[in-house]
């Protein structure tokens, strides 16, 4: 599978680094490694979900119980949690780290992804949400760090947008 293990152990070592002791997720395919790290963590909660939305509210109910969160999701995810982020997260002011596989841009081949990719910021940048993208190795722990810091610190939703370029390694010709 050409999904970075490498790149995925950053990107969890960062999280954990910023305080995450939860993390909410739906399988996908560029999240695999992290949620496999997730799962073998002894000092990490691992919620399995069925629905994106679910992760809403399971983050706000460790917000309230004191634990750092992140939600692990696609883009296609995100869209379909619109309503737990409007009317729960910013309606109540909980602090959400977003960690969104930004999937159906450039270079995308699978075309069940595409749609996707052409509302994520714009959706993002609708609800007001801030973003950032975290396509290389040696930006990922200070990004993410970031982002929790602006989470916590504004008690609203943050997002970060995976990029192919930091998630996907193509195969050697």
């Amino acid at each position: 599978m050409p999904v970075s293990v490498t790149n995925s152990e950053l990107v969890y070592d960062a999280l954990k680094g910023s305080g995450v002791r939860l993390i909410s997720a739906l399988p996908e395919t560029w999240l695999v490694h992290l949620v496999r790290l997730a799962d073998q963590d002894r000092d990490m909660i691992l919620v399995r979900l069925a629905k994106e939305e679910e992760g809403i509210g399971i983050s706000t109910g460790a917000h309230f119980a004191g634990l750092r969160t992140a939600l692990l999701m696609q883009n296609h995810g995100f869209l379909q949690s619109i309503n737990g982020i409007a009317s729960l997260a910013l309606l109540y002011k909980i602090p959400l780290l977003l960690m969104i596989t930004d999937r159906g841009t450039m270079g995308e081949r699978d075309p069940w992804q595409t749609e996707g990719g052409k509302y994520t910021r714009r959706t993002l940048d609708a609800l007001n949400i801030v973003r950032d993208d975290l396509a290389r190795p040696e930006e990922v722990r200070g990004k993410v760090a970031k982002a929790m810091a602006l989470a916590q610190s504004s008690l609203s939703p943050v997002a970060l947008l995976l990029q192919r370029d930091l998630m996907w390694e193509e195969p050697a010709a």
